[in-house]
């Protein structure tokens, strides 16, 4: 791990510069935000959720914006900004040229990540609780949850780019993103699905994430929380483990 503080470092350095990219990943998701607080918010009724409640369609909608955004600024990181440092610039093979080990290098970058996503988190989570947008004191966990959410995300993109040839092959990461990002019952509740779809929908990813934020900001916590959080933090371990063996392969043949 000390080690792996030195790639975060590096990435802090070379982001000194161009800090407005940084300021502008954490504000994007505002701008859905306040379009779901004054726009289609408008528009739509209450959304039930599951406890005799029924709350407002841009509070159903906000913890849902919240995990995607998260698990979107980490899959760009551990993907584009990867692949770019890992085929082009060659970043990682001077590393290994000191101390630094392969295991060394997809820990930092996956905690960069992380880092990242956590900063437009705050800003976002913010910008929920002066628009009322918080139902709960649970709401209070709903930062560490979004870090699980990016910890699982950045596990998987970082296993996923050791597998992408060239920058065409980014075009079936979008193939699977926008289906599982608009069935993830992140704008509409589950039990709008048919049967069928509801099963497919509960076990990807993005549904697990969307899951565990949304209870916590809407105080429904329920025995379902702790295994969303499991499914993440498992699969983030995994891809971690998976990229470090691939970039092992890779860089030290």
């Amino acid at each position: 791990m000390s080690r792996a503080t030195r790639v975060i470092e590096r990435n802090f350095l070379t982001y000194r510069h161009t800090w407005w990219i940084v300021v502008t990943g954490a504000v994007e998701p505002l701008f859905f935000l306040l379009g779901a607080r004054l726009g289609i918010g408008s528009l739509v009724g209450g959304i039930p959720v599951g406890d005799g409640r029924v709350v407002p369609y841009a509070t159903f909608v906000a913890p849902a914006l919240l995990a995607t955004s998260a698990a979107n600024g980490v899959v760009y990181d551990t993907t584009f900004n990867f692949f770019d440092k890992l085929k082009y610039q060659k970043t990682y093979d001077a590393m290994l040229t000191t101390p630094m080990s392969v295991a060394a290098i997809s820990l930092g970058e996956l905690w960069w990540a992380i880092l990242r996503s956590a900063v437009h988190a705050v800003f976002f989570v913010a910008t929920m609780a002066a628009l009322g947008l918080l139902g709960s004191w649970w709401a209070v966990l709903a930062l560490p949850a979004v870090i699980v959410v990016a910890w699982g995300f950045a596990g998987l993109g970082l296993a996923a780019t050791t597998y992408v040839k060239s920058w065409q092959d980014f075009d079936w990461q979008q193939l699977a993103w926008l289906p599982m990002f608009l069935l993830s019952a992140s704008f509409f509740p589950l039990s709008v699905y048919p049967e069928a779809i509801r099963w497919v929908v509960r076990v990807t990813p993005m549904y697990q994430g969307v899951a565990l934020v949304r209870q916590l900001t809407l105080g429904t916590v329920g025995w379902s929380a702790p295994l969303h959080a499991a499914y993440l933090v498992a699969m983030g371990w995994w891809g971690l483990r998976h990229a470090g063996r691939r970039m092992d392969a890779m860089l030290l043949r």
